[in-house]
């Protein structure tokens, strides 16, 4: 084998013959060769190369393309799975939301019922029966749809809960205010007796102590010992503490929604007009001023301006 000092690749275009000469100079002092190469050959040559380079180029550029896009498509199909369990989810949690509703529904039925308060619509709408399925069911059923359906029927799920859960806003929020109305009502309500004591003189016609004749007796009269506190039968605003010459030192309370309650005869008046107070408050004592035959609570109860016995109002018995 000869070794080489330098090897040059020499084309050279001879116009003459179109051949091109291939030189090979050796290393040593051998001569030099030639060897002529028709021009088609080395031109087809080249493009032959050319085209394949270009088609290696292609191959490995799809090949390529091919690998990213599986990778890519391995992606998807995980994003895709974990999607439809998050779907699943949600309208397995959307199904157990409208149980909720329903609960609240029949919840808020029978407090309207216990608040003797049920609206024209709840009148229309027996209560409910019945229960949900268990989770293992609904979610097999979920299961079973078609993907876009579900997302449709969650859609419209969600919706219909919005305008349940607004209408739901909407009634706890009346039945809050009636509520709250019926225990203002409650609180103003004389309930509890203003003193201990027996009485000695009930509401209605009796024989007048001062008198020979008839008269009509306003109130109820409870004795007891002197000086004992006398108690506000409701809350309400004090808009009378004063004295008259036939009840003495009196106490009038305005509970509001037309009750009226006074107490009589008192030996201190323990409140001032103007203040407002709760049931149970001392308003003030036992005695025996104005038009008096001895120790005693004069109490009574007005309804629009009206007197009525006060015992229907009074839930113990002395």
């Amino acid at each position: 084998m000869l070794k080489w000092q330098s090897f040059k690749s020499i084309l050279k275009d001879k116009m003459s013959g179109n051949l091109f000469t291939l030189m090979v100079i050796p290393r040593t002092n051998s001569a030099v060769k030639k060897i002529s190469l028709p021009g088609i050959l080395v031109s087809s040559f080249f493009v032959v190369s050319f085209v394949a380079i270009l088609i290696a180029l292609y191959f490995i550029y799809d090949y390529a393309s091919i690998k990213r896009d599986r990778a890519e498509l391995v992606r998807l199909r995980g994003i895709n799975k974990e999607q439809s369990q998050q779907v699943q989810d949600l309208a397995l949690r959307v199904d157990e939301f409208s149980d909720r509703m329903e609960e609240l529904r029949q919840v808020d039925k029978k407090l309207r019922i216990l608040a003797i308060h049920q609206t024209g619509r709840d009148k229309k709408l027996p209560l409910g029966i019945g229960g949900a399925a268990n989770t293992e069911t609904r979610l097999q059923e979920l299961l079973d749809k078609d993907q876009q359906k579900l997302i449709l029927g969650m859609r419209k799920n969600i919706t219909a809960l919005n305008e349940d859960a607004n209408y739901r806003e909407k009634s706890f929020n009346e039945l809050l205010a009636f509520l709250h109305e019926q225990k203002s009502i409650l609180a103003a309500t004389p309930s509890i007796w203003p003193v201990k004591g027996w009485v000695t003189s009930d509401f209605g016609p009796r024989a007048s102590p001062f008198s020979s004749g008839v008269e009509f007796h306003k109130g109820l009269d409870i004795a007891t010992r002197f000086g004992k506190e006398v108690l506000a039968t409701a809350d309400g605003l004090v808009i009378d503490a004063s004295f008259h010459t036939q009840d003495g030192n009196l106490v009038k309370i305005d509970h509001g929604h037309g009750l009226v309650t006074a107490y009589a005869h008192l030996s201190r008046i323990a409140v001032k007009y103007g203040v407002r107070i709760k049931r149970g408050d001392v308003i003030g004592y036992v005695g025996d001023t104005g038009r008096s035959t001895g120790s005693h609570l004069h109490y009574a109860v007005f309804v629009n301006k009206v007197p009525v016995n006060p015992r229907k109002y009074l839930k113990n018995k002395f």
